[in-house]
């Protein structure tokens, strides 16, 4: 595929990952949920390793950048935007989550020497601005209390977490660490991290048998973690993590979109203004990406 094609492809299956969730809150506890779905993506990888035999030894030192990998990027990072929407509204979160563009862009600089393009800084500077007008009237009931600022803390160690995530999956793959296996133990090593996170915190482990909460469990593993992460680490090795974590800007637009079709969202003036700029700040950070 085309590295547009997956940058599309992954926006389209995050963006409905949001709705998906929605079905997995109830009964069992939010990181409970998140180890299911991470220990069934990692089952389905391994798996699917094992029926193309692909290699699956690797030096230690491989292993622990591979666990340092699933701990950032699919074990922290999720744990730290689960707290942070405990304390604040989903809108914020995702706002706070979306400074992640600025994360990548940095970080590429400093560990990879990769040059700072102006239009990807004025393209992730419009991007995260059309995401804070997106969500105007949630922002407007944000309060500075201490709840707050801790949902808001949280909120910004998880974006920090997932940028490190993608510096550390750009290191792999410059190391020659393929794709599918890198994704298939890190994501092991994340669900067992979370695992972890939830004993030690006291999350009962309990599981839900009704059809909504298996089928968007399904749809998690499979899309929006096996394909969807398989197609952002590629996207990470062809156009670098400061072009492929636009997503982050890009996703709360599609969530938005589905939201108004299946939740009854109502557009507002400043929707429609924040929807034009993240649109324009993707022209201005991939005009150059395709390939």
């Amino acid at each position: 595929m085309s590295s547009l094609v997956l940058y599309v492809a992954c926006v389209l299956i995050w963006g409905s990952t949001w709705l998906a969730i929605t079905f997995q809150l109830g009964q069992v506890p939010p990181a409970v949920s998140v180890a299911y779905r991470f220990a069934l993506a990692a089952a389905m990888l391994l798996t699917y390793c094992a029926l193309r035999g692909l290699t699956m030894r690797f030096s230690g030192r491989d292993h622990g950048w591979m666990a340092l990998t699933g701990f950032l990027l699919f074990g922290a990072n999720y744990v730290l935007v689960y707290l942070s929407e405990s304390h604040i509204s989903s809108g914020l979160t995702a706002v706070v989550f979306s400074s992640m563009v600025f994360w990548n862009i940095f970080g590429m600089r400093y560990f990879y020497a990769t040059p700072l393009r102006p239009a990807s800084l004025v393209g992730a500077t419009l991007g995260v601005l059309g995401v804070a007008m997106v969500f105007a009237p949630e922002l407007k009931l944000f309060s500075t209390g201490d709840a707050g600022l801790r949902g808001l803390g949280y909120g910004i160690l998880g974006s920090v977490s997932a940028s490190l995530g993608n510096l550390t999956a750009t290191r792999n793959q410059r190391h020659g660490l393929p794709v599918v296996q890198q994704n298939a133990y890190g994501m092991l090593y994340g669900a067992l991290l979370v695992t972890l996170f939830a004993l030690v915190t006291g999350q009962a482990f309990v599981f839900e048998r009704s059809t909504p909460y298996l089928l968007s469990l399904a749809y998690l593993a499979l899309f929006g973690s096996v394909l969807a992460f398989g197609g952002y680490l590629t996207l990470l090795g062809r156009i670098g993590a400061d072009r492929a974590g636009y997503i982050a800007v890009a996703i709360p637009i599609v969530a938005v979109a589905l939201s108004t079709l299946f939740e009854g969202f109502r557009w507002h003036p400043a929707t429609l203004m924040g929807t034009a700029l993240c649109v324009l700040g993707n022209v201005l950070v991939l005009r150059k990406a395709k390939g």
